[in-house]
Order: structure tokens, then sequence, then C-alpha cells
């Protein structure tokens, strides 16, 4: 691997920017590829552009060709990311669901007596109010966002700043009477419909759920449904 391609992988590593090393296998050449752009020495045909774009997207490396070449895609992509918001029963069920299914998982909760290490062990915490955690973790399109307090003073803050980030999945806790209510304070803060519209609520997949780790499955399926929406 040429140095330089080297450097530009490890900078898209440390911004967690998803890229793919593409080798040609009979030239040995080798370019990083970022959101269908090629940087280096192998020029792709479309249908290998669009062919490393989508093991980009499904988290997976392998074998194209395109034109009688055989081009290999090595996919880098940072881990995907949980950010839940309180830190309550169902997000002690949550948590270890999501770190097992490979997210790097962080709970954001002001209170102490909550987001303790000993009900949340091996996971990130946070106890910065709830908007501020969610401006430094800064949720990319590999993040996921659950808000769990019920608390407008505390999920709300964190709302306003995931529906204005990329994330991939905003999800919010509460009845429909309750979301109802909330949509209703998000506007009054000045979001679009656009951006309300991206919530989930109430989170998670139509099972029934009734126990913390019930509605914890629900939402875990949920993000994976969108998640994988677009694999084939």
């Amino acid at each position: 691997m040429k140095l330089a391609v080297l450097e530009k992988l490890q900078k898209a590593r440390a911004g967690r920017v998803p890229v793919a090393l593409v080798t040609d296998l009979d030239s040995g050449a080798q370019a990083l590829l970022e959101s269908g752009e090629m940087i280096g020495d192998v020029e792709l045909a479309d249908d290998a552009l669009a062919g490393a774009v989508r093991l980009i997207e499904r988290d997976s490396s392998g074998q194209i060709e395109a034109e009688g070449r055989r081009i290999f895609v090595h996919v880098h992509n940072p881990p995907a990311r949980l950010i839940v918001v309180g830190a309550v029963h169902i997000a002690q069920a949550l948590v270890p669901m999501a770190a097992l299914s490979g997210y790097a998982v962080t709970v954001v909760d002001p209170r102490r007596a909550f987001a303790t290490d000993a009900r949340f062990p091996t996971v990130t915490l946070s106890d910065d109010w709830p908007d501020e955690a969610m401006e430094k973790l800064a949720p990319d399109a590999r993040t996921a966002v659950v808000t769990l307090t019920h608390d407008p003073k505390l999920d709300d803050p964190a709302l306003t700043v995931a529906l204005r980030s990329p994330a991939f999945y905003v999800g919010c806790l509460g009845s429909k009477r309750t979301h109802a209510k909330r949509v209703e304070r998000l506007k009054a803060q000045g979001l679009t419909e656009a951006e309300i519209g991206r919530i989930h609520g109430p989170v998670g997949l139509s099972i029934n759920a009734i126990s913390p780790a019930e509605i914890a499955i629900s939402i875990l399926g949920q993000i994976t449904q969108v998640r994988r929406k677009d694999a084939k």
C-alpha cells in the first residue's frame, strides 16, 4: 500500500468516514473510495463503483468484477453507534443487546443516580445535559439515537440536536398522545415538519411488547430494519 493511500485511510478512520480500499487483483493498483469518488490509481467502471458502494452500505467486503477485471473491496466502516438518552430500566435491557449487535453505545443522563457504572458496565456514560452531550458526540450517518426518559427537559434538548444531524435513526419512547405533545413542543422550538417527521414514535416495532426486554427488542429490531432497508 502506498503511503498516500495509507494516510488517507487513517484520516478517514479517525474522522469516522466510511471508505473502501479498492485493489485491482491483476495489477495490484489501489485506491480509496469515499462517497462514490475515487482517489488513487484504480479507475473503475460505473457498475464496479456501484458494487463497491453497496459493500460499504452493507458493512461487508468482497470481490467484484468489472470489464473482465477482478477487484477486491475491503470496507473500513467505523462502528455503528447507539446514543441512548435516559439511563432507565429499558436502557438496561437495550444497551447489552445493542452492544452484542456491534454498536458502540453511549448512555446520556445527567442524573448521576441513574447513569452509574454498576447499572451500565462496559459502555460509555455521559452526565452532560443531553443537548451538550449530543453536540460533543456529533451523530453521523452511522448513528442511531433513542430517547427514553419521558421527561421533556431531557428528551427535547437531545432531539433538537439529533433531528438536525445525519443520524440514520431517531426514536422516542412514549404513547401516541405523548408523541403528539412532543411534536407540538418541537414545533414551538422551531423544528420543521420534515425534521420532526424523522422521529420513530412511539419507538420500536409493533410487536405488543410489554416488558423492558421486549420493548428493547422492538427498538433494536426497528433500528435494524431502518439501517438495512436498502440491503439486498
